[in-house]
Order: C-alpha cells, then sequence, then structure tokens
C-alpha cells in the first residue's frame, strides 16, 4: 500500500459511491493528481470491503501499452475477474484506449465498480453519455487549493505562503521538488508542453501549433482582460500570423477541453441572460500560467483574479462576471440556491478604490451575500452590509 498525501475534499466525494451501481469519473487538467486520487480510492476499498479484487489499468504506464482499444481491455479486465469479489476497475488516462465507451458499458452492465480518470471534458461526450444517461457521476480535481499547498509544503499559514501558492500554483508534484524557482519553471514547462501535445495537438491533428501557443501567451497575459475570438485574431494578424475567428474559438475551445484554461461569460443581472460577446479566460492553474509569461507585479490584479476563481471552482461553485447596469461585478459564485458576489482589488489603498469596489457592490439590490476581496494587512469594517475579505481569508475558505 503506496503512502500519499490525503486529498480528503475529494476522497470523501467518493467514498459514499463505492459498491454503488453508478461510473465515478474522474476528470481534471493532467497532473493534478487523479492517479493518486484513484490509488488512494483502491486502498480505501481494499481496507474496508471483504474480497476486495483490484484491478488497476494506468494507461501512462508502460505496463499496459499492449491496451489499445476496448477488445484489449476487456480481453485484460475478464481475465483478472473474481467470482464473489467486490471487482473494482480503475481506468486512469482512459481516453488513450480506442473506443473505451465500449468496454466502459459492458464492465458496468456486468455490475463492476468501475471508476475511470480522463484529462479531457468530453471523456463522457458521444456514446458512453447517451448508452449511460443518469448513471454516471463527475468528479472535478482541480490543483492544489490554499491549504493542501500549506499541508503538501509542510508551510505555516502566513502571507509569505500566499506569495508562494500565486507564484507557483497547486501542482501536487511540486511537493517532491520543492520551490526553487527555476527548478518549479522547468517542471511546468515540461507539463505544460505535455498537456499542449498530448490532449490538444495530437488529440484534434492541430497542424498550426505556433498559432496554438501563441494563442496560449497572449492569454497568459490578459487574464482579467475581457477578449473575443475576433479580438484575439486581430492582434495575432498584427503579429503577421493569419487566423480566423473560427479557428480562434476552436482552439479556446480545445484548451478548456483540457482543463488548460476557463472561460468565464458574463452575465448580466438586470436581463438575468448570458451575453455573447466578451468574456475572461482564467488558468485552472496560477503555476503553468506564471512559468509561461512570468510573475510580474504589474499583472497582479489578474493574478489575483485568477487565484479567487480557482478557489470558488474547487469549492463547487459555478462562475460568471457580472454586468449591471453598465458596471462589472468580477464574480458571481452560484452553488445550488445560493448565490454570492465578490469585488477583486489588489489593495484597497484610496477612496476611490473603495468607492468603485464597494459601490459596484452597493448597486446590486438584492440580500444575497458580497465580498471585497484584497491583498490588504489590514482588516476594513464592512461598509453598508458588504464585508472585507484578506485574500489570505478567503483562501483559507474563511467567512467574516
Amino acid at each position: 500500500m503506496q503512502t500519499y498525501i490525503p486529498r480528503p475534499k475529494y476522497l470523501e466525494k467518493i467514498k459514499p459511491l463505492v459498491n454503488k451501481e453508478i461510473i465515478k469519473v474522474i476528470v481534471g487538467q493532467r497532473r493534478v493528481g487523479k492517479s493518486y486520487l484513484l490509488r488512494q480510492v483502491a486502498d480505501y476499498i481494499k481496507e474496508n470491503f471483504e474480497r476486495a479484487n483490484i484491478i488497476f489499468v494506468d494507461k501512462e504506464k508502460f505496463e499496459f501499452q499492449n491496451i489499445q482499444d476496448a477488445k484489449d481491455l476487456v480481453d485484460f479486465v475478464k481475465k483478472r475477474i473474481k467470482t464473489n469479489s467486490l471487482n473494482a476497475i480503475f481506468l486512469d488516462e482512459v481516453q488513450e484506449i480506442i473506443e473505451f465507451q465500449r468496454a466502459v458499458v459492458d464492465f458496468f452492465s456486468s455490475g463492476y465498480d468501475v471508476y475511470i480518470s480522463g484529462s479531457n471534458s468530453a471523456l463522457l461526450s458521444g456514446e458512453l453519455a447517451t448508452l449511460l444517461s443518469g448513471r454516471y457521476i463527475e468528479i472535478h480535481v482541480y490543483p492544489l487549493d490554499y491549504n493542501e499547498f500549506l499541508r503538501f509544503h509542510n508551510l505555516p499559514d502566513s502571507q509569505e505562503a500566499v506569495n508562494k501558492y500565486l507564484q507557483f500554483g497547486g501542482m501536487p508534484y511540486l511537493h517532491n521538488i520543492g520551490l526553487e524557482e527555476e527548478l518549479v519553471n522547468e517542471y511546468l514547462k515540461t507539463v505544460f508542453e505535455t498537456i499542449l501535445l498530448k490532449d490538444i495537438v495530437k488529440r484534434f491533428n492541430i497542424r498550426q501549433v505556433d498559432l496554438l501557443e501563441r494563442l496560449v501567451l497572449f492569454l497568459a497575459d490578459n487574464i482579467g482582460n475581457f477578449v473575443s475570438a475576433k479580438s484575439i485574431a486581430d492582434l495575432l494578424k498584427s503579429q503577421r500570423l493569419k487566423i480566423s475567428p473560427s479557428v480562434v474559438l476552436n482552439y479556446l475551445k480545445y484548451l478548456s477541453n483540457a482543463f488548460l484554461i476557463n472561460k468565464v461569460r458574463r452575465y448580466e443581472l438586470q436581463g438575468k441572460r448570458f451575453l455573447e460577446i466578451l468574456e475572461k479566460h482564467y488558468f485552472t492553474d496560477l503555476g503553468l500560467r506564471n512559468s509561461l509569461v512570468g510573475y510580474k507585479p504589474g499583472d497582479i490584479d489578474g493574478i489575483l483574479e485568477n487565484a479567487v476563481f480557482c478557489k470558488l471552482i474547487s469549492d463547487g461553485y459555478q462562475v460568471a462576471v457580472g454586468k449591471y447596469n453598465g458596471y462589472e461585478i468580477d464574480f458571481i459564485a452560484k452553488k445550488q440556491s445560493e448565490i454570492i458576489y465578490f469585488q477583486v482589488a489588489y489593495v484597497l489603498s484610496d477612496k476611490r478604490t473603495i468607492d468603485k469596489e464597494f459601490g459596484n457592490l452597493l448597486r446590486i439590490k438584492d440580500n444575497h451575500p458580497k465580498y471585497v476581496i484584497s491583498m490588504d494587512q489590514v482588516q476594513f469594517d464592512p461598509y453598508k452590509g458588504i464585508k472585507h475579505l484578506r485574500l489570505r481569508e478567503f483562501l483559507k475558505g474563511e467567512r467574516v
């Protein structure tokens, strides 16, 4: 049995689903810890269920390279099934297996306990989604949140630790490397190249790899800014790179499918509708972003927005950018019936900034909670019902 640093926020979601007639689908960006989570689940099953028979296929390991398609997978698994046992089948990076959906359907129909993971949001598109509608549950795994970052790196909670988290991000394997800047950047660049080549270029047969890389760099330089496919295409054309808005849209979709970036749409609060033009894009991991374009003080506003966004989606919120009477609301976060509004600022250094950040939220005439988040070291008193949160407390999950 392997030794892990536990990630209970995900393991606790899966425990109640063990040995239930539902396929457990673990998705997320490559290298965020899906494989380790699957192995933690496998160990939990061994410890808590008698006659547990674990069958684990990891397509990133050479020993499983002979499993190329659904038939190979079914043959491999069926040879290892035991009668009168809890047969738990774990398929890691399953998108590497041709027509894996057919094998998963067969395993599910045979009554096996099935867990699959993948690094593409289209994992359950097409046939599997149709055949198993309502019979699977998706658990999205993200990079380490701030509390996990402290635990993985054995750091005390401090402003210095927050700064390290903003710079290096939450890729779990950094635990084995340490937080020395040069080593971190080299590792993160290899992760980026793997995502780009395996999950995007190879999967979607992209030939204009240079354009794709330029697009990612543009997004990294513009976190927190509104962009459109046309504005991106026009900018790349100015750099003598010919690309149409429709190709930009496709590339953005591929980057999102690989969980490298996240598109955030604008929501008009008055009309209660999503707007079709202009959107923001945030990186799933800030460390990956910083390894591409550097960690620069001039980018701090976008970096803070990105960090707040990552915390919200990691906690299960659906996130949009708000628009109200022409004023921007940085984030509208929704989870079931809960709605929270957020403004994000570097520091509340003067009256103008305070009036802007608190004032935008004051214009929203409802009773949902509203917060202004900043890097200030002092705690500001609530203003007309709107509360101030220091980033450090927000990242720890605290509410004042």
